[in-house]
């Protein structure tokens, strides 16, 4: 079993869904940002999604943009990018951490380099926004090849004929996409996004962990109750920026403002968790 598949079974002895944080490498500094990773799963995380920065993330809205152009302004590479990994697996070889952006970063890297780099220094797992299923076979053989889960988008907008495009392949688990648009700038209908969960499930035993317009304990709550796993990155990201000085650096509140939201959101799952243990 790969770290994933570990956690999302950890979990569900646990009887609780898990917390997925997003935040961008090297937002807004290379040390920061280190150490702000490595105090992510002591606060709550349980699987960590880590943004490669990228000057161009048509999928983002305008607070991950905003950290991924600060994470590139502060020198932030793909090299960078996995000697943080590297450094957090000397401390960590439980939480899984997946890479997730854009192919332009991993293809100017040299896709079986990067591949192989990410897989020795202890990614578990891709999320490329902009690689659909027809386009992925410049890097999906080459993750597997390297032991890297491949984890997939699906959205309000993927129909029952699009589904089975989608999932095959599909590794870890699916990502599901809880609003139309990008990320940050709506808050998800618990209604709509269980039908479409529901609709996921019946054609995959992966797990699913939902994101985009999470920002609360209570959408936590809720959608922790529809899916195995809640993804939170854009309030996360928000965070960091405002804490940052004048000239865009980090300052004293930076790590314990981030942290101290992870700890807030994850609450609700772990109350859910000692209330099945009664």
């Amino acid at each position: 079993m790969t770290r994933i598949d570990q956690t999302f079974a950890r979990l569900k002895t646990q009887g609780r869904g898990g917390l997925v944080t997003f935040i961008t490498a090297g937002d807004p500094d290379y040390e920061t940002s280190l150490a702000m990773l490595k105090g992510l799963p002591a606060a709550g995380a349980d699987i960590i999604e880590l943004g490669m920065p990228f000057s161009d993330p048509m999928a983002d809205g305008p607070a991950i943009q905003a950290s991924s152009l600060r994470a590139l302004q502060a020198g932030q590479t793909m090299k960078k990018t996995l000697s943080m990994v590297r450094d957090f697996r000397k401390e960590d070889q439980v939480t899984p951490i997946v890479l997730m952006g854009y192919y332009n970063p991993i293809y100017m890297y040299s896709v079986d380099r990067f591949t192989a780099d990410a897989s020795e220094a202890g990614v578990d797992g891709l999320i490329i926004v902009d690689m659909p299923p027809e386009e992925d076979e410049e890097l999906r053989p080459a993750a597997a090849a390297n032991g890297l889960n491949f984890i997939r988008l699906a959205t309000p907008t993927t129909d029952a004929r699009r589904l089975p495009v989608v999932l095959a392949n599909t590794s870890g688990f699916v990502y599901y996409v809880s609003i139309a648009g990008i990320t940050g700038t709506a808050a998800p209908d618990v209604s709509s996004v269980g039908a479409h969960v529901e609709r996921i499930k019946a054609h995959t035993d992966l797990p699913i962990a939902i994101g985009f317009g999470v920002k609360t304990p209570e959408q936590v709550r809720d959608m922790a109750q529809l899916a195995e796993g809640v993804v939170v990155g854009s309030a996360l990201v928000s965070a960091i920026a405002d804490t940052l000085d004048e000239a865009g650096k980090a300052t004293s509140e930076t790590k314990p403002r981030l942290l101290g939201l992870v700890e807030y959101l994850s609450e609700p799952l772990h109350e859910r968790a000692e209330a099945s243990a009664i």
